[in-house]
């Protein structure tokens, strides 16, 4: 995807991180590991790296694996001109979901499913005046901040109908790993 530059916000396991990242030579690729705390929720851990963004940027939460084209995702968070750009993609049963007005996320509700339905996939572009909306460390980035943007019509979602796959539980792991030893694994574009 031509992105070289990552700041990876560190929290849980930090040091397991870090420590892999400490054994990593790569000359193409600029990596900032900040500590952003345990306890920092998801807007938080935005906010303590404010100081490292100027321009528009990703953000993934790190906890997925998907096909999303990136390119295609800010191309299309470019072309719709707001401050954030999520990936919408269709739920498992115990995810909540997304409202939306053609490509605007009006509302959010919890635990729905159904292809008419979408979830925040957990891939977003984001414009640098996200900060403003983000207070401190106890800001969780799916409520007040992506509510609000949702609301004032400055949230979008590229809505994606390819693979992907949360891991959040040891099911989930199984799962991928069993994907990944037969060799089927859409997400692998390396």
């Amino acid at each position: 995807h031509k992105i070289n530059d990552f700041v990876i916000c560190l929290g849980y396991k930090g040091d397991k991180i870090k420590e892999y990242f400490s054994k990593f030579d790569s000359t193409s690729w600029n990596i900032q590991l900040v500590d952003t705390g345990e306890d920092t929720m998801t807007g938080g851990r935005l906010k303590r790296i404010q100081d490292h963004i100027d321009d528009t940027f990703c953000v993934t939460y790190g906890d997925g694996l998907s096909d999303v084209d990136i390119n295609r995702l800010i191309s299309f968070h470019k072309e719709k001109k707001t401050l954030a750009t999520l990936t919408a993609i269709h739920p498992p049963e115990r995810f909540g979901v997304l409202n939306l007005s053609g490509y605007h996320v009006t509302e959010f509700h919890e635990k729905h499913s159904g292809e008419s339905s979408w979830i925040n996939g957990g891939f977003f572009v984001f414009e640098p005046k996200i900060f403003d909306y983000l207070q401190d460390d106890l800001t969780v980035l799916e409520k007040t901040p992506l509510e609000t943007l949702a609301k004032e019509q400055q949230l979008t979602a590229f809505k994606h109908n390819g693979f992907w796959h949360p891991m959040d539980t040891l099911r989930d792991k199984n799962h991928l790993e069993k994907l990944w030893a037969s060799g089927n694994t859409p997400w692998k574009i390396w």
